[in-house]
């Protein structure tokens, strides 16, 4: 992933343990980073997808519109790149972008065959104060156990979300939903762009960063 954009408005992904320690005790809880409500269906046409006419086949979310129209961080575009390279291209995801490069977790990503990533939107990154998130950030040790427990094994299709996921950072995550409306962990992270594929990925845009258990 190469664009390094720092939160102005608007991925591996509050960050995870030290920010999840500092600011919940629960194990598998998110922050309350995201205002908005939880998603609504807003599936584009199918001229914005790779996946067909299949409406079940679309992303789906009310933030789905804030994923470019055309180009490499369009879903046409995402959908030929591995996930981290994908992501990289989208400016919804720019503060994640920059933490797993941080991470050095880019290449571990993109040479995953089949994963699925919950990857928080750079609001949700922005609700950290800024001293807790400079501070992940240059902790690689946590902020890799923080953007792993983002990633389960499989490429996950919504009939199959709800539940628990073992992840790559070890814990487990739990998602509760249905249709065209999830949540992910304790803390109720909604999921406001789902279904996003990418070339070895599916990807959920979701509304708050997780917390891995203690």
């Amino acid at each position: 992933m190469n664009t390094e954009i720092r939160r102005t408005g608007i991925a591996a992904i509050a960050l995870g343990a030290a920010l999840g320690l500092a600011a919940c005790g629960s194990s598998d809880s998110s922050t309350t980073a995201d205002a908005g409500a939880a998603p609504t269906s807003s599936a584009p046409s199918s001229s914005d997808t790779s996946m067909g006419a299949d409406p079940a086949a679309q992303p789906f979310g009310s933030a789905c519109t804030a994923v470019p129209k055309s180009g490499p961080g369009s879903f046409t575009g995402m959908a030929t790149a591995p996930v981290a390279s994908a992501a990289s291209a989208n400016p919804v995801l720019s503060t994640l972008v920059t933490a797993v490069k941080k991470a050095g977790l880019v290449d571990t990503l993109n040479s995953q065959k089949a994963i699925t990533v919950f990857a928080p939107t750079n609001d949700a990154f922005s609700a950290i104060p800024p001293k807790t998130l400079n501070a992940v950030l240059t902790d690689k040790a946590t902020l890799t156990r923080i953007l792993t427990y983002h990633v389960v094994a499989g490429k996950i299709a919504p009939d199959q979300l709800a539940g628990a996921h073992k992840t790559l950072e070890g814990g487990t995550l739990k998602v509760s939903g249905s249709g065209d409306s999830f949540t992910v962990g304790a803390g109720k992270a909604p999921i406001v762009c789902g279904n996003v594929p990418t070339a070895n990925a599916t990807v959920y845009i979701i509304g708050s960063v997780l917390s891995p258990p203690k």
